[in-house]
């Protein structure tokens, strides 16, 4: 079986699917991937794969950046 590249938790799953989660803010640990790639998505809790997914864009952000369009991009509102 083929690792997944990037978790999300369960609970992002339908909204990922639906398109109402469109970004993810990752620390440094997570922050390599690049425009253009292809990902294998699984969930957290358990690793399963539910999609594929393409980075369409990146950007660096800090903590005292971090507005109220993330946390609606991230379907965190």
């Amino acid at each position: 079986m083929q690792p997944n590249d990037i978790t999300f938790f369960q609970r992002f799953q339908d909204d990922i699917l639906a398109g109402r989660k469109t970004i993810t803010i990752r620390d440094a640990a997570e922050s390599h991937f690049k425009t253009g790639d292809v990902l294998r998505v699984g969930r957290y809790e358990d690793d399963g794969y539910f999609c594929t997914i393409r980075v369409v864009a990146t950007s660096t952000v800090t903590l005292d950046t971090l507005s109220e369009l993330h946390a609606q991009q991230e379907n965190m509102t």
